[in-house]
């Protein structure tokens, strides 16, 4: 009789402590981590405010370019890492240069709807008088955001040229991670 007392309490015991560990309902509606953000989620340009454009008529020193994501979905994402930037040339001889990833570390970034981040692309232009087989002429930037596969076609509104190092170990020309 006292094993069958034992084993009623005990049984008692582990359902009462099931009881205790069961998630409170409030708490299973609670809003899961957002997911991360998708192409089509985003809206993608080239910042061209006075402060925010590259200065391609100096060659004496790196300058930037700016590019933003918009959230224009309806639901929170996030960003974290760097994106894609494949350069189209608008000379025969460029071809495409897929831009190296500064050593920068990504932080997450967290877009509700309507945020905006961005990330910035060293650039190193060069004079005019620089031979042609030296220069890069960028026409469009092919932006892929983090961790996607399709991609923003984004025309180059800035003119000038880049020094061509599209086959360096340590270009001039490189990307920072999404929201540097």
């Amino acid at each position: 009789m006292k094993s069958k007392l034992t084993a009623v309490a005990l049984a008692a015991l582990v359902v009462a402590g099931t009881a205790a560990t069961a998630i409170p309902a409030s708490a299973a509606t609670a809003k899961a981590e957002p997911t991360r953000c998708h192409t089509a989620d985003l809206k993608a340009g080239f910042a061209m405010g006075d402060d925010a454009r590259p200065e391609m008529d100096q060659t004496d020193k790196q300058t930037q370019a700016y590019i933003w994501f918009t959230n224009q979905s309806t639901r929170t994402c996030t960003l974290s890492g760097f994106a894609g930037v494949d350069m189209v040339g608008a000379q025969e001889t460029d071809g495409t240069w897929s831009l190296a990833r500064s050593s920068e570390k990504p932080e997450k970034m967290v877009l509700g709807q309507g945020d905006t981040t961005g990330f910035t692309i060293n650039l190193l232009p060069v004079a005019e008088s620089t031979p042609q087989k030296e220069k890069f002429v960028p026409a469009k930037f092919l932006v892929t955001p983090p961790n996607e596969t399709e991609h923003f076609t984004l025309k180059w509104p800035f003119g000038g040229q880049i020094l061509k190092q599209d086959g360096a170990t340590h270009p001039g020309t490189y990307l920072n991670p999404v929201g540097l």
